[in-house]
């Protein structure tokens, strides 16, 4: 990788395709097609409560470390807003029916691994689903609002009011990336870790498409 390049550049140009083909699947189609009914979408929120407790588990656990703990960032953590949203969406008895897709608890799984063997990689999974979330995740909070009409509950992991204004935001995060003191070897395994994210999360797609009635997959 080129010194002269920034990290944060490498890292976005080496998993531009391996994220469009995780906004090009079929749950992701029909979501933003309309076409699915909202216990279906919740669905998905259900995995997002077993991957972001792995990252912020994680985050719990690398606070201290020299590298990993500059990107445990309090305003991010989603795991309230998602048992906000789970409790709108599937009732008071929510945390009675967790259950995680196989495709999820290989994510996971993976997740917990980088916490406690590989930190840098912990930050690519960070990566990809926090800075994911400030970007393509604003247009779901849309789609949410027109589809399902939901503003507040039942759309709150898409509210990162505080943080502040994103875009500052962002470039703070970025520029974390640049800093971090990673050497060559590092960093080519830091992006291979933010490929595997997307690719666990297009199998945790997969996995969900599969639980949706074909009609409402169907374009």
């Amino acid at each position: 990788m080129s010194e002269h390049q920034p990290f944060s550049q490498v890292l976005r140009r080496a998993t531009a395709a391996v994220h469009d083909r995780a906004h090009q699947s079929t749950y992701m189609a029909a979501l933003f097609g309309a076409r699915l009914p909202l216990d279906d979408y919740a669905t998905l929120v259900v995995q997002y409560w077993h991957i972001y407790g792995a990252l912020e588990d994680g985050a719990d656990r690398l606070r201290d470390h020299p590298v990993a703990g500059g990107f445990v960032i309090d305003a991010l953590r989603r795991r309230d807003a998602l048992a906000a949203d789970l409790a709108y969406l599937r009732g008071p008895d929510w945390a009675d029916d967790l259950t995680a897709l196989p495709a999820t608890a290989g994510y996971v799984e993976r997740i917990r691994e980088t916490v406690e063997r590989r930190p840098a990689g912990w930050v690519a999974h960070h990566y990809t689903r926090y800075l994911g979330d400030l970007a393509g995740g604003q247009a779901v909070r849309g789609l949410l609002t027109r589809t399902y009409g939901l503003t507040g509950d039942g759309s709150r992991f898409y509210d990162f009011a505080a943080l502040g204004p994103v875009p500052p935001f962002r470039t703070r995060y970025r520029a974390l990336l640049d800093a971090a003191p990673w050497g060559d070897v590092e960093r080519v395994r830091v992006v291979d870790e933010a490929c595997l994210a997307f690719e666990l999360n297009i199998a945790m797609l997969v996995e969900l498409a599969g639980t949706v009635q074909p009609e409402h997959l169907a374009a």
